[in-house]
């Protein structure tokens, strides 16, 4: 299988003309591709406000705010590539928001659907976007990645650091080139944030963007949200226990990685039962949404039981006992230590979080950080347990952790960002 997607990718690289995915620089990154696209209608401060029920966290709408869509150009993995991904901006407005407006990078949570754009009023996504943060006076640039929406990139490097903090790093750049011609004036603060995957991806961005563009960009807060930052303990820690969603997320990143790196593995049949070996690879995110997902085990079905049923006995006791098989190696590439933030940075997430474990990644980065005289002035750690339990503690226990990551948490932890991002704006 591997060996057909390099001569898909051969392929691709030789009709560069068709698809806009070469190895030659296309021009600068961020260029914008096009022109940008207003999506739907400007939607009112009273309309936000109406339609949703947060006011009690983020206070009432200021501003209106218009949806976009930019193409960019934006790099592959591998080095000399140059492809492009997609991203919406929201952009505030109205007589309460004149601007000029600081800039919020936003990375979004795992999304199945290859078609999937952060660029759709309707998405309750992009919802909380505008409500926690466009419709309070920030510009917000969200990159859907690459491999989903008009990305031509063949895959999506699903937790891949270094291209998740690309993506986002030109998204920003993507966002002032275009700020001209959607009537956006900004004031050049940018602050990075980013929940679940996204938590990742905000926290590589931060890293990347302190180390290598620190003179281009003023990065003056992060708050990476509920993200898994130690991915190669949390993989290893998930065959003994494994987490809600297993039979999605981990076979994600496996083939996500092997396509990055080409040695997970010779052949899916050493990682993967049939017959989930013959499609895997192939799978997600999903073109056929969601009709390919129903491939996979049902959403209900137990972890335990979706791990079993995906994946090979013998690879898993190798990928829990042995320091160097290729994928235990792959994910510690992923992993976010050993480096010390600089901007003001606030981690937030939930200590009941089945998913992206609280304990095993917000804490241990919390840890790693503090362990090298980074300042509580600098970073701060915030567990939102106790606020979701006020609101949805008395639900029975199977819904409260079934719905605790990607309904619960995510706007408390959001009020946490927007918290931060208010004393910087």
């Amino acid at each position: 299988m591997y060996a057909r997607y390099l001569t898909l990718v051969l392929f691709i690289l030789m009709m560069t003309g068709c698809n806009g995915f070469n190895t030659d620089k296309l021009g600068p990154r961020g260029k914008v591709i096009g022109t940008p696209k207003v999506i739907g209608s400007t939607l009112t401060a009273a309309h936000i406000d109406a339609a949703n029920g947060f006011q009690e966290l983020t206070g009432t709408a200021k501003c209106d705010v218009t949806v976009a869509q930019i193409n960019y150009q934006t790099p592959g993995v591998q080095p000399g590539e140059m492809t492009n991904a997609s991203a919406a901006v929201l952009i505030p407005g109205g007589p309460n928001c004149p601007g000029p407006f600081p800039l919020i990078a936003f990375s979004r949570g795992t999304k199945l659907e290859k078609a999937y754009t952060n660029a759709d009023p309707n998405n309750a996504d992009t919802m909380l976007l505008m409500t926690f943060f466009a419709s309070q006076g920030y510009a917000v640039v969200a990159t859907d990645y690459l491999g989903y929406a008009l990305s031509s990139y063949p895959y999506h490097p699903y937790m891949h650091a270094d291209s998740e903090a690309s993506a986002i790093i030109d998204s920003i750049r993507a966002a002032r080139n275009a700020a001209s011609s959607l009537g956006l004036t900004l004031d050049g603060k940018i602050m990075v944030t980013g929940y679940s995957q996204g938590g990742h991806a905000a926290m590589a961005t931060q890293r990347a963007i302190e180390r290598d563009n620190a003179g281009e960009f003023n990065l003056v807060a992060a708050a990476p949200l509920a993200g898994p930052y130690n991915v190669s303990e949390a993989l290893i820690d998930g065959v003994t226990n494994p987490i809600l969603g297993e039979q999605y997320f981990v076979p994600f990143q496996i083939t996500s990685w092997q396509k990055v790196y080409g040695n997970l593995y010779n052949k899916a049949s050493e990682v993967f039962n049939a017959p989930y070996d013959s499609f895997i690879e192939a799978l997600l995110p999903a073109v056929v949404y969601p009709a390919d997902l129903g491939k996979l085990p049902p959403p209900a079905t137990a972890p335990a039981t979706a791990r079993d049923a995906i994946f090979k006995p013998a690879y898993l006791t190798d990928l829990a006992t042995t320091p160097d098989n290729s994928t235990a190696v792959a994910a510690r590439r992923q992993d976010l230590f050993g480096w010390n933030p600089k901007a003001p940075t606030t981690l937030c997430g939930g200590s009941e979080d089945a998913t992206v474990s609280f304990t095993i990644n917000a804490q241990r980065a919390y840890d790693d950080f503090t362990s090298r005289g980074v300042s509580p002035v600098t970073l701060e750690l915030m567990d939102v347990d106790s606020k979701i339990k006020r609101m949805y503690g008395s639900n029975d226990h199977h819904t409260f952790i079934n719905n605790y990551h990607q309904n619960y948490e995510p706007p408390f932890c959001y009020q946490v960002a927007k918290e931060l991002f208010d004393q910087y704006k």
